[in-house]
């Protein structure tokens, strides 16, 4: 299993950095004016190929039903080692990442962004939202993955593959950190980074409650992550095509 793994972390590598080069040269032949852009944004570049590739593999292999070994196990391990007295603690931060507290916490930023007039951070926060509740609606539509059965556990909407709370989550709380970093750049990186830990918190509440697969969160992370960030870039391509 750690060969498989250290062959598929070189494989991911070696796609995102050809990915990368190719959409560099691509932009230097045919689109010379994203030049400077790409550059600027080429973390965010290489981001979006590595959550593209991993998403892409995890839902690979949940469709081809190859990872339920290791979900199964992982699953179990969070169970055991898990201190009973976390519980609670978990319930309500999966109470955070449902749809009654993203929604309104996504409107009322949208709303506060309004009214300092800035639209575009507005939109990003709205679109990000919307594009990721769509998303969930039709894949759990199209795989129709059961849930685990390990244990008794509360009952949710929707088949097991993705995790709505944890894309809902990752794509708010990521659109909310690039409209932080847009209104104060020093704080990007931290902002981003809680947001990479409140995501990853959520994820784990759902492993803890025992209602989502460990594949169901990880490609939510990179789902919801994948679509705040792309809709960041496509505003940032729109204004940086207008200012020309």
């Amino acid at each position: 299993m750690l060969i498989e793994l250290v062959a598929e972390s070189i494989v991911l590598v070696a796609l995102v950095l050809f990915g990368y080069v190719a959409l560099k040269r691509y932009v230097h032949y045919r689109q010379p004016w994203y030049r400077e852009l790409l550059l600027r944004r080429r973390l965010a570049v290489m981001g979006l190929l590595v959550l593209l590739i991993v998403g892409a593999k995890v839902f690979e292999d949940v469709l081809a039903q190859e990872s339920g070994v290791v979900d199964r196990y992982i699953l179990t391990f969070i169970r055991a080692h898990m201190p009973a007295s976390l519980h609670g603690f978990f319930n309500g931060v999966t109470v955070a990442g449902s749809a009654l507290t993203v929604v309104p916490v996504a409107v009322v930023a949208a709303l506060g962004l309004l009214w300092r007039r800035r639209r575009a951070e507005a939109l990003l926060v709205t679109a990000s939202l919307a594009a990721a509740a769509l998303a969930v609606y039709l894949i759990k539509t199209a795989t129709g993955r059961a849930r685990p059965a390990l244990w008794e556990t509360e009952w949710f909407w929707g088949s097991s593959f993705p995790s709505g709370h944890t894309t809902h989550t990752a794509a708010v709380v990521t659109a909310l950190a690039l409209c932080a970093g847009r209104l104060w750049p020093a704080c990007g990186r931290w902002a981003m980074a809680l947001a990479l830990g409140w995501t990853s918190l959520v994820a784990l509440s759902r492993l803890v409650l025992g209602v989502h697969w460990p594949t169901d969160v990880l490609a939510a992370m990179c789902l919801g992550t994948f679509i705040a960030l792309a809709i960041s870039m496509a505003i940032d391509l729109r204004h940086h095509a207008a200012s020309r």
